[in-house]
């Protein structure tokens, strides 16, 4: 199995940019494609975006399109979520998960292993 920790969640002013980050430990972390997911009080999560092993296809979701950019690094264990010009309907708690194919699904239900979360909070 992979163990999950975000970071990088912060308050921003709406237009701003966030980094997210999640370092991976466990087993070899090129063997799964990661995703970022999303959840908003009193919402069901959400899919943001999904990386494939190697890093040569990604997925978005329609509200992340030109905005958000997601990258790993196989070599240092780690997938990013690069969040550009945010707005407050993104605040949310954010989370990497990790799902053992090569795909880069949307639903949550296809993901085994899942980070602690990190906090966006984008004010108007």
């Amino acid at each position: 199995q992979v163990q999950l920790v975000e970071s990088g969640g912060g308050l921003v002013q709406a237009g701003g940019s966030l980094r997210l980050s999640c370092a991976a430990s466990g087993r070899t972390f090129s063997y799964y494609t990661m995703g970022w997911f999303r959840q908003a009080p009193g919402k069901e999560r959400e899919f943001v975006a999904a990386i494939s092993r190697s890093g040569g296809n990604t997925n978005y979701a329609d509200s992340a399109k030109d905005r958000f950019t997601i990258s790993r690094d196989n070599a240092k264990n780690t997938v990013d979520l690069q969040m550009n010009s945010l707005k407050p309907e993104d605040t949310a708690v954010y989370y990497c998960a990790a799902n053992p194919t090569d795909y880069t699904f949307t639903n949550d239900k296809r993901y085994a292993y899942w980070g602690q979360g990190t906090q966006v909070t984008v004010s108007s």
